[in-house]
């Protein structure tokens, strides 16, 4: 959709912008889940900070609503001794007016070092990595119905660290593929780490027309496709973002599509349970599963702030450019 490889990394290969997973090789996210790795223990530390980010300043530019996302990058960075920015949309001069361009243009005249950015535009973070100064790096944390790469990286360091490897392991992603950027971010993700099969089970109205040549297998019964599978992944139902009658009821969406703990004893017995949030509890899942010993869904919220801390780490090196 976006030809972002060229700007995403350094001439020496190394990650400058964080902006898809796509065009990214298994090596890169490989050094990202194994970077995150040297992170993942610090919550059990008494100081959990380390140097890496001190004097560098990073700015938080959310124009959609979130909370895990936006604390998870708040936590990282302060972990890392950055200085953090947040910027209220509401109330700054884009609200009032001013182009997205004026915008970083006067944030960069503040010598800021890195753009963490959720757009509801697809291609938003892209625009700005484009525009940046040479010294600043733009870190996509959801971008309209295009990707959402850190946390898709997030699900991979969840599934790693419980499955230990990605071969050979079946995964289903289940739910509204059709809006959502995470599970596009996840579906190249898992094909470059080299699962055996990524599935993707939805009915045919919350499924992009081109769905089989993103290199998955498509069903549109859930009871089918949950045999032999490893990993879960549900989706939440993106009502804020479809537009006319694509679901019958939310009622009849969980009894066809919801993963019910009768569902769930499809899969293999010690297949995971996992979601990016939030949950519509009853809607694509019951609350005895989010809840239940297969869910590993507040892991995926802890090893967030890892693998954030590992993508923001990579992507601000140390520069001698910063000239602007």
């Amino acid at each position: 959709m976006f030809n972002t490889r060229h700007l995403q990394l350094t001439e020496q290969g190394k990650l400058r912008h964080f902006l898809s997973i796509e065009g990214l090789d298994r090596s890169l996210l490989t050094e990202i889940l194994d970077t995150a790795e040297s992170f993942a223990g610090m919550s059990e530390q008494q100081v959990k900070k380390y140097p890496l980010l001190r004097g560098k300043t990073i700015v938080n530019l959310f124009f959609e609503n979130s909370t895990r996302t936006r604390t998870t990058f708040d936590l990282a960075a302060t972990r890392l001794s950055a200085d953090v920015l947040n910027i209220n949309i509401a109330t700054s001069a884009t609200a009032k007016g001013e182009s997205l361009l004026d915008t970083i243009r006067n944030l960069e005249a503040m010598q800021v070092d890195m753009f963490i950015v959720r757009h509801a535009l697809s291609g938003a973070a892209h625009f700005i990595a484009q525009h940046v100064s040479s010294g600043i790096s733009v870190i996509n944390a959801g971008d309209g119905q295009h990707a959402h790469p850190t946390q898709a990286m997030l699900d991979m360091f969840t599934i790693r660290r419980i499955k230990k490897q990605f071969a050979g392991l079946r995964v289903a992603i289940i739910g509204d593929i059709l809006h959502s950027r995470v599970a596009r971010s996840q579906i190249h993700a898992l094909n470059t780490l080299g699962v055996e099969e990524v599935r993707v089970i939805a009915p045919k109205t919350l499924l992009p027309a081109h769905a089989e040549s993103l290199r998955v297998t498509v069903s549109h019964d859930i009871q089918q496709g949950l045999q032999d599978i490893d990993v879960i992944i549900m989706l939440r139902l993106q009502k804020e973002r479809m537009s006319g009658a694509l679901l019958p009821s939310e009622r009849e969406y969980f009894k066809c599509f919801g993963l019910s703990e009768e569902k769930l004893q499809i899969a293999k017995p010690d297949a995971i349970v996992m979601h990016p949030g939030p949950i519509n509890r009853g809607v694509e899942i019951a609350s005895s599963v989010a809840d239940g010993p297969q869910s590993v869904i507040l892991q995926q919220v802890n090893y967030g702030i890892a693998v954030r801390m590992a993508v923001m780490s990579m992507a601000m090196p140390i520069r001698e450019d910063r000239h602007d």
